[in-house]
């Protein structure tokens, strides 16, 4: 099967906060949130210390918009067209799994920060995540409105269904490729992303059973 990379619009960006985007994002997620100092970050980034305060206020600053800055690709479908149809959803799940398989140890900060409350940012991952629930209620509410879903389904339900089947593949996509002796590589992903839309598109139009 081929397929084009799924990818969020390109923007204007200003080059020496990308390296420090960039430098706190492998600083991170190598190291706890303690341990990693601004000091550190700039001489990553080649960047002054200064530009730090200048572009960010200070590290939790930095560290809350490093999170926003990774997700925002996947965030903004939702405020796109991609999802207007229940074919999207495989699109969706391959921009997801390409995102974080760039990144693997992203979605396990993730996961520390909200389950385990290690560092800071849980309230803004939470507000990120609200709105990803708000437009995600949106969209579904538009595929019932078509016809494209059943208009009993539950959104929250969905929403809990979607995200198991985007976050689990990465959070232990280590010991996945263990157990299969293989890499999860693009192809992989490719076909991962067809069958689990697959899946949840048809799960999207059943009746539920009295």
């Amino acid at each position: 099967m081929e397929k084009a990379m799924v990818s969020a619009p390109e923007v204007a960006s200003d080059p020496v906060r990308e390296r420090l985007l960039k430098a706190a994002l492998d600083s991170f997620l190598s190291d706890e949130y303690h341990k990693v100092t601004t000091r550190l970050i700039a001489e990553k980034a080649e960047a002054n210390i200064s530009m730090i305060r200048y572009y960010f206020g200070n590290k939790e600053g930095l560290y809350e918009e490093m999170i926003r800055h990774t997700m925002a690709p996947l965030l903004d479908v939702l405020d796109g067209q991609m999802l207007q149809s229940v074919n999207g959803f495989e699109d969706f799940l391959l921009l997801y799994y390409q995102t974080m398989s760039k990144q693997p140890e992203f979605p396990k900060l993730i996961l520390k920060v909200l389950a385990l409350n290690q560092g800071p940012g849980r309230r803004f991952i939470q507000q990120l995540l609200e709105r990803g629930r708000t437009n995600g209620v949106r969209k579904i509410d538009s595929l019932k409105s078509s016809g494209q879903a059943n208009a009993s389904l539950d959104p929250d339900i969905v929403r809990m269904a979607f995200v198991s089947l985007a976050m689990m593949p990465m959070l232990l996509k280590d010991i996945f490729e263990e157990q299969m002796g293989r890499t999860m590589d693009a192809e992989f992903l490719e076909q991962l992303a067809e069958f689990n839309g697959r899946i949840f598109s048809a799960g999207l139009a059943l009746t539920r059973a009295e």
